[in-house]
């Protein structure tokens, strides 16, 4: 009763064939044919094979998951076997392939991406450890990635950076930054080279923490100016970009709207319900010795260069989200989804209540 005939089984998968259209095929910049096939969606094959380096990070798991769910063979290198688990429901069966790596060998690098047409280079870190310098992260690791790819035939090259990346910042990370890109096209000169600002999401280090730690996000008297942007959308554009035969130069992906850390502080305050902090102002001697300090402990803390950081505005550069054709979303947007853990038990269901305007704050300044 329960044998099915070998028709029978054959049956949907016939009906479900459709013949393939000239957009199914897609020329890569060294003419090799990227064929689609399937229907739209996870079960779908683009054709394309991508490897994601820093695929286990905050933005890393949006980009395999946006990737794997239009039909792309992603490849997951990793370094803990925990921290890549999460990846393997992105995609349907046999479209994510994780492989061990070392950022130190380059015979494990081409192993993860001799066989992908497309290669995202994710890495980074925002603060350093005793094994891993800004140098060895941003501008080594990402040099021999690059190098490594352009060796193996990789048609395209995506690195992701920050926008604001420059050789004369007072940030380490920054300027770290700033070599890398150079790095990269240096080895890769049709690199497509992103650059956006601080993300939030689920996961972030900018709503999360000031939720947590509001006295870190008062120093320069909460003056800094910044433009957020959201990690989904970021993740977004660098899917997008597998669609795009030819991308090459640098590209700026800040958030929508230009905002400080003042009004930052009272939208965490007014969509939780939390009263305002109280927390004094450090002096910004105080904060980088405190910092300095911190260091010394075992677990990741505050770093005397992310101090620095809060010190310095983002660039005011226009936005090539068109490029990407992505509208990026405002921060009030999507607040209460990733903020309304931190309200109270009698505070969770009402209303979600918004800063009167930006230009204002419950904070006052003296």
């Amino acid at each position: 009763m329960l044998a099915v005939s070998s028709k029978c089984v054959r049956l949907p998968r016939a009906l479900a064939q459709k013949k393939r259209a000239l957009h199914d095929l897609t020329a890569l910049p060294s003419n090799k044919p990227v064929i689609a096939y399937g229907p739209p969606g996870r079960s779908a094959t683009t054709g394309h094979v991508a490897t994601v380096f820093g695929c286990t990070g905050f933005l890393g798991r949006y980009v395999v998951a946006k990737l794997a769910k239009a039909g792309t063979q992603v490849i997951v290198p990793y370094r803990d076997e925990d921290e890549k688990r999460h990846l393997k429901v992105t995609g349907d069966l046999g479209q994510i392939v994780n492989m061990e790596w070392d950022l130190r060998r380059p015979d494990q690098i081409e192993e993860c991406l001799r066989h992908s047409d497309i290669v995202y280079n994710l890495v980074g870190r925002e603060y350093e450890t005793k094994n891993f310098s800004y140098e060895d992260v941003h501008v080594k690791g990402a040099g021999a990635i690059a190098s490594i790819a352009a060796q193996a035939g990789v048609d395209r090259f995506v690195h992701v950076s920050h926008l604001n990346a420059a050789h004369d910042s007072p940030s380490a990370f920054y300027r770290s930054k700033a070599a890398g890109e150079e790095r990269v096209k240096e080895a890769f000169p049709n690199a497509t080279i992103v650059r956006p600002a601080a993300m939030f999401g689920y996961e972030d280090r900018l709503l999360n923490n000031i939720a947590f730690w509001p006295i870190w996000w008062k120093l320069n008297r909460m003056r800094t100016k910044v433009r957020p942007v959201h990690a989904l959308d970021v993740a977004q554009a660098l899917a997008n970009v597998i669609d795009i035969p030819s991308m090459p130069g640098t590209f700026n992906l800040p958030g929508p709207s230009t905002m400080t850390y003042e009004y930052l502080l009272t939208l965490v305050s007014t969509v939780t319900y939390n009263p305002v902090s109280r927390a004094p102002i450090l002096p910004k001697p105080v904060a980088l010795a405190l910092a300095k300090a911190a260091q010394y402990i075992w677990w990741p803390a505050l770093s005397p260069d992310e101090v620095i950081r809060r010190y310095i505005d983002d660039v005011d550069v226009p936005g090539d989200w068109d490029k990407f054709g992505i509208t990026p979303d405002e921060i009030e947007d999507h607040a209460i989804t990733y903020l309304r853990r931190y309200r109270s038990a009698e505070n969770f269901a009402r209303p979600v209540v918004f800063p009167a305007t930006r230009e204002t704050s419950s904070y006052d300044i003296a």
